[in-house]
């Protein structure tokens, strides 16, 4: 059920009016209700999946955080029978029986995510492998359902579990509750990836009928409309095209796919999200911001801080500080200090924890060489920007641009170009491949191909790329007026006429200029396949 079809405004409507009729009590189960109805319409095997991962974590971290809350309760009463060592011992014998529940349950989930999503992956490389070799024989693919959302619900389940391991926050106590907080259905499609402690401050509470707080969520559910039908659906069809065909588009094409890809992209997840953020927020339910116009990051790392965000967090927080922070990487820091020097040896379990970051990274959004490229190449860009951090203090030393317009610019427009680029092995899905058209626009560049007959060949008319530019430019100064706050709440304070201009306007553009009729779909969003 797609968040541009018919069918999910109906069954949102309906949910709405539902849940406002219904006592407050009654609004968290009536979600729960509603949520699984979503995937069930989905496919009824999903259910499956998300139960278990439910019920197998809900268990898991309420065991955890009871043995714990017993045997604090417990030794504050008699540790004082024992001496330092023995309480040491104590301590980390509790800790090894929690340590056990956690692992149990975290392979189980992972393991579900990992056998679901890369099995075929996997068969696939032991085939190329044995064909290497000489063998005719190869291993059977699989078939198997991928259940929709299920990067976003196991790593959400997972941060929950971890937190209760680590003693952020106590177990919920309810499942169905807990239930609720994996299957939340507006961020089952595509995120964000939701913390505990974040949603669950207004996810069970009850909440009145307020006008303000719904025409906010309605304001910023045709906003993510409007981006994803106006903008990214319709230059969706020019991408296709170049992709399709990339003997017809290569060179000065590539990079213009590059561009529109990067347009499409972005219009396209950010347009999903705030559906997502302004579904929940109609109901009173506050889901964390993903995205705070990345576009306008001056470097890689600052664009990975706007992007994606609780993606980017939780890598952060679950694997790059866990591993960084191991026994093994503080025995390899004191080796590689010793070995290569303090300055180059302090850095390298830093990179290594980095480089499996961004390989788990690649690989979560798909079971593909060309993603976890993708993911690499973020590493490498990021890793040779810190190297070479002591030449940028050299440079502006001696260059007084920094902080300039034309220096922010130039930062801005470099970091659009890079990421661009990382992201055209997402859109040919070939590794050699993409290497092939990134080449070719430096190799195959002739201004012959400037032709306005070119680009209306890709199946879109002049008129289309107007109203996409159009779009592009609204893109742009909404984001530059977000910089001194909410857009929403600047319109709220002007007159009635005026912000009935504005909305209604905006609900007009997306009608008229909505890519859909005849020979348009409502495309999926792209990170519904993650």
């Amino acid at each position: 059920m797609l968040f541009t079809s018919y069918e999910f405004i109906g069954f949102l409507l309906a949910v709405f009016v539902i849940y406002y009729l219904l006592p407050g009590k009654m609004q968290w189960p009536f979600l729960l209700l509603a949520s699984y109805a979503f995937y069930f319409i989905a496919d009824p095997r999903y259910l499956i999946f998300i139960a278990v991962t439910s019920v197998t974590t809900f268990f898991a971290a309420k065991a955890i955080s009871d043995k714990k809350i017993a045997f604090d309760t417990w030794f504050k009463g008699h540790k004082k029978e024992y001496e330092k060592e023995e309480r040491k011992a104590l301590k980390a014998a509790e800790k090894s029986k929690e340590k056990k529940i956690f692992l149990a349950c975290l392979l189980l989930n992972l393991g579900i995510l990992a056998v679901t999503k890369y099995t075929n992956f996997t068969i696939a490389n032991i085939n190329s492998i044995m064909s290497t070799f000489g063998s005719e024989n190869g291993i059977s693919f699989v078939d198997l359902i991928i259940p929709m959302g299920i990067s976003f619900y196991t790593f959400q389940s997972m941060g929950y579990l971890i937190d209760v391991y680590n003693g952020k926050h106590e177990a919920q106590d309810n499942l169905f509750k807990y239930g609720l907080f994996v299957s939340f259905f507006p961020q089952l499609v595509q995120g964000p990836i939701s913390r505990y402690s974040d949603l669950s401050k207004t996810l069970y509470e009850e909440h009145r009928f307020n006008w303000r707080t719904v025409s906010f969520g309605l304001e910023r559910i045709l906003w993510g409309f409007f981006k994803k039908l106006v903008i990214a659906d319709r230059i969706l069809v020019a991408v296709q095209a170049i992709i399709a065909d990339t003997d017809t588009y290569n060179g000065f094409y590539a990079f213009a796919g590059a561009m529109f890809y990067a347009l499409e992209l972005y219009a396209d997840f950010t347009g999903g999200i705030d559906i997502t953020i302004g579904v929940a927020e109609t109901m009173g339910i506050k889901v964390t911001e993903n995205f705070i116009r990345p576009y306008f990051s001056k470097n890689i790392k600052e664009y990975w801080n706007r992007w994606h965000i609780t993606m980017g967090t939780w890598f952060t927080d679950y694997i790059f500080y866990p591993i960084s922070a191991s026994q093994f990487m503080m025995k390899l820091s004191k080796k590689s200090r010793a070995k290569l020097g303090n300055n180059l040896g302090k850095r390298v379990p830093v990179y290594l924890s980095s480089f499996i970051v961004w390989f788990t990274t690649g690989i979560w959004h798909g079971a593909s060489w060309n993603f976890i490229v993708w993911g690499l190449g973020n590493f490498v860009v990021i890793m040779i920007s810190q190297e070479l951090d002591p030449f940028y203090r050299w440079f502006h030393s001696k260059v007084k641009v920094a902080g300039t317009f034309g220096w922010k610019l130039f930062q801005v427009v470099r970091t659009v170009l890079i990421m661009s680029s990382l992201r055209m092995f997402d859109c040919y899905r070939d590794v050699p491949l993409t290497f092939k058209m990134f080449g070719s626009i430096f190799t195959d560049f002739s201004p012959s191909q400037l032709k306005v007959e070119a680009f209306t060949g890709m199946g879109l008319t002049v008129y289309d790329y107007a109203v996409v530019f159009v779009g592009m430019l609204i893109l742009v100064g909404v984001s530059l007026v977000q910089r001194s706050g909410s857009v929403r709440e600047k319109i709220a304070t002007l007159s009635a006429p005026i912000r009935f201009v504005i909305w209604y306007g905006l609900f007009m553009a997306t009608l008229i200029f909505g890519a859909y009729g005849i020979g348009y779909s409502a495309s999926q969003f792209i990170y519904n396949q993650f």
